[in-house]
Parts: C-alpha cells; sequence; structure tokens
C-alpha cells in the first residue's frame, strides 16, 4: 500500500514528529492508536483518511501555514488519501481557537477568492493528482436546526469557559458571541462527515480535534479519529508564532533569495523546529544533524544553510537553491558582516528611520535620511530608499560600511 516502504513502526515515527499535545499521555495514546490504526489499514489493503481543515481567511500563504500540508504530503508519500478541506462555511464565523478577541466574519465571495490562491499555494507542497479537495459548505449547509441542537446537547458552556482564549475574554469582561462556540462543533462535524481516520491540526485546535470531533463522531456512532497535532512554527525572531502582521514571516511568494536569507535569519536555537516542521527530512536524518550540532562536528551556520536550500528547494526548486545560496554568500559572507552584532527589538509600527534613530545606527533624523539617500542602509543586503516606510522584517541591518545591527 505505501508508495514509500517503511515498517509500521517507522510510519509512526515520521507521522508523529513535530507533534505537541502538551500532555505525554496523550501523546502516547495518540501514537498508539495511529499504530493500530495502520495495522488495521493494511490488513483490510485500504489506506487511511486523512484531512486537514483550511480557512482561506488570507490569500497570501508564509511558511507557517504550510506545517499540516508537510504533514499530510508525508501522509500521501506513504500511500493514504488525503483530504483538503475549504472551511467555507466555518470560515462565516471565524476560529476563535487562537484568539483572544473575536474574529471578523469573511463573506462567501471573499471565501472563494482566498481559496482559490490558497488551494493553488498549497500545491507547493501536495501532490495535486492525489489530493481532494472539498468545502464543508457541501454538508453543513444541509445541516437542519434541529440537528444542530443535537450536536450542541453533547457540550457544556463550562467547557468552552476553559479555553484559554475565551476564559481571557470572560475575565476581562470582553463578549464572547454564541456562534463562536459553534466552530468546534462544526469541525467534529467535518471529521465525521468525512468518515476521517486522521485530522491534522496545529496545538490551537487540541480542543476542536481531541475534545469535539473525537466526542461527537462516538455520538454519532462512528470511530474517533486521530489527532496528530503539531507544533507551531516560530517566525524569523525564534520566538513568536510566525506572523505577517508581527512581520516575521517567510511568504511563500517571496524570491528564492529573500526566502533563504530569510532562512538564514532564523536563530540557531529554533533550526529544530524548521528541521521537524517544515522540511522532508526523517527522524533519523534530524536526529544525525542534531547530533552532529551538539557533539561540535557540525557547525550551526553550515547546518542552516543546509536548511536554507532543503527550504528554498521545497517551495521554490533544487536548481534555485543553489543559486539563492549563491546570492546570500555574495552579500554576506564576501562583505565580511561580523557574526557577532548588537541585537534591538523590533516595535510594531516602527518606520526605517525610526529604528535607525532607536539603534543609534544614525543619532539624527537627517543622518538617517542622509544615509538613506546616499544608499547606504541595507536590510539583509537589499538597499532600503524609504526612510517612512515601515520595517520590513527582521534581519541584519547595516549602515555604512561598518554598522550593523540585528534586528528581531
Amino acid at each position: 500500500m505505501p508508495t514509500i516502504k517503511m515498517t509500521i513502526d517507522e510510519q509512526v515515527a515520521l507521522l508523529m514528529q513535530g507533534t505537541e499535545y502538551g500532555d505525554e499521555e496523550l501523546k502516547k495514546m495518540m501514537a498508539n492508536e495511529l499504530r493500530e490504526r495502520l495495522v488495521e489499514a493494511e490488513k483490510q489493503g485500504r489506506p487511511l483518511r486523512v484531512y486537514c481543515g483550511f480557512d482561506p481567511r488570507t490569500s497570501d500563504l508564509h511558511l507557517g501555514h504550510t506545517v499540516p500540508m508537510r504533514k499530510l504530503r508525508q501522509f500521501q508519500e506513504l500511500g493514504h488519501e488525503v483530504t483538503f478541506v475549504v472551511g467555507s462555511f466555518t470560515s462565516l464565523i471565524g476560529d476563535p481557537s487562537d484568539k483572544d478577541k473575536l474574529r471578523p466574519q469573511l463573506t462567501m465571495d471573499e471565501v472563494q477568492y482566498n481559496a482559490r490562491t490558497y488551494a493553488e499555494q498549497a500545491y507547493k507542497m501536495l501532490d495535486r493528482n492525489k489530493t481532494l479537495i472539498r468545502f464543508n459548505s457541501e454538508w453543513l449547509a444541509e445541516l437542519s436546526f434541529e440537528e444542530v441542537i443535537r450536536l450542541a446537547s453533547q457540550f457544556t458552556i463550562q467547557q468552552f469557559l476553559t479555553r484559554e482564549n475565551f476564559r481571557k475574554r470572560w475575565d476581562n469582561g470582553d463578549p464572547i458571541y454564541l456562534h463562536e462556540t459553534f466552530y468546534a462543533l462544526m469541525q467534529g462535524y467535518d471529521a465525521y462527515n468525512l468518515k476521517a481516520d486522521v485530522q491534522v491540526g496545529g496545538t490551537d485546535q487540541l480542543f476542536n480535534i481531541v475534545t469535539a470531533a473525537r466526542k461527537l463522531m462516538t455520538f454519532l456512532g462512528a470511530k474517533p479519529n486521530i489527532a496528530i497535532i503539531l507544533g507551531i512554527l516560530p517566525g524569523t525572531d525564534g520566538e513568536i508564532k510566525m506572523s505577517k502582521s508581527l512581520g516575521n514571516h517567510i511568504p511563500l511568494l517571496s524570491t528564492p533569495e529573500d526566502m533563504y536569507g530569510k532562512v538564514m535569519s532564523v536563530p540557531d536555537k529554533a533550526m529544530g523546529q524548521f528541521f521537524r516542521l517544515v522540511t522532508r527530512w526523517t527522524p533519523a536524518k534530524i536526529a544525525e544533524v542534531e547530533k552532529g550540532l551538539a557533539e561540535g562536528k557540525l557547525h550551526p551556520r553550515d547546518v542552516k544553510m543546509t536548511l536554507a536550500r532543503e527550504i528554498v528547494s521545497i517551495f521554490h526548486s533544487p536548481e534555485a537553491a543553489p543559486l539563492a545560496e549563491e546570492a546570500f554568500v555574495k552579500v554576506f559572507q564576501q562583505k565580511d558582516i561580523p557574526d557577532e552584532m548588537p541585537e534591538f527589538a523590533l516595535q510594531p509600527g516602527q518606520t526605517v528611520l525610526d529604528v535607525l534613530i532607536a539603534s543609534q545606527l544614525a543619532s539624527s533624523k537627517s543622518e538617517g535620511r542622509r544615509l538613506i539617500d546616499q544608499k547606504g542602509v541595507r536590510l539583509d543586503g537589499e538597499v532600503l530608499t524609504d526612510p517612512m516606510q515601515p520595517f520590513p522584517h527582521p534581519g541584519v541591518l547595516q549602515a555604512g560600511k561598518r554598522r550593523f545591527l540585528r534586528v528581531k
């Protein structure tokens, strides 16, 4: 059945790679259930039915969005059936799982527009010929009010109020709207309707998958799906979840050179998360690399360059990776950029000129403007020409020939 030949234990190790449950016993339980389901499916001669839902709230994806897609691709390569569910109905609510405020509701036109570009970018990760695309409005729009009441009867208000984001809003006196509690029910019904063996999601989906989906599937007489809960990819600062609004993201539509440079700006301590969540590397290869780093046999810079080549190869092409590396080396390593330099924490809303002044790379606004006018200010090797533009993204800021600053 698998297109890549692996033992059951090797499959479990690969598919559990990068998972986080916040509870070691729950993780063991999911791994054991996955092993049992793989054995059962092999005996029956069928693939596992695997899905992940994506609410297309934006058409501009970054590397953080691809983490569950990488896991879906691993399932595909092992011969399993993958469904990419577009949350055409759940997007009308907006997932409250990772927010401590109300999400804006999208219109159906906005959802459909974003979904088209979202899926096209997803094919950078997924096998186009082996990916089923479904819209959850197909089945959620058909539920009667009586059926919704029946599903809702399986949950208590207390269960929702124990969730950190809802609890924070409750304690702050901020409104929690009734329609927001429907999201978990709808996602659980997605899993039931698809007869899913496995559901993939991030740690922000733990309640929706482990509590809601498994409970609803059991209630409706189906075998509960197995939750593959993945860690959240940090941004280029190595600390906070990758986010376009925070400016610490690596866009999928960026050039190979820009993508390579942004990966190289990721702190060493975050490389392990990138290994597990974004690359095609197996658990054995990652263990080998991390052992080499720990023993000092591998230099972090060299490993990071290998990581950057891998990521550019995935999202552009194997041919683009060495060219991007060559451009990076030419700009950085041949210009004697120091390994050690002062660091600066970027604040929301700061402009290029603000950063120059606040970091003391320029003593005054007039000096900062003069440096920019003379094309003496570069970010990751690219000349910055507008002093009032929002600071583009974290990276190495150069003012003149010898002054460097690592913006985080």
